[in-house]
């Protein structure tokens, strides 16, 4: 099991409270944890991701275990703290502006 912390508008688009335990089979990686989230959550496709290209969206980060994955590859794998369930992996709304 995975634990994943949504931002509170993601949350109610995707009718959640609190954390959502996900279930992921074969590699553990962002891509796959990524793709478990939207199959679950179809409201959440696109919000996180690009529809066409499948990156990021600007203004949304990934955290886990006090690291920004953010910029890391897609099919690179999970911390064995998220895999195990020890830590939550975070999706966050950035801000900008001065």
């Amino acid at each position: 099991m995975i634990r994943v912390v949504l931002p509170a508008h993601l949350r109610k688009l995707a009718r959640v409270e609190g954390e959502v335990n996900l279930e992921l089979r074969g590699e553990l990686t962002q891509r796959a944890l990524l793709d478990a989230l939207e199959a679950r959550y179809p409201a959440l496709r696109g919000t996180i991701r690009d529809h066409v290209t499948r990156k990021r969206r600007p203004f949304v980060r990934f955290f886990a275990c006090e690291q920004d994955l953010s910029h890391d590859p897609p099919d690179t794998p999970l911390p064995a703290a998220v895999t195990t369930a020890a830590e939550p992996f975070l999706i966050v709304g950035a801000m900008s502006g001065g």
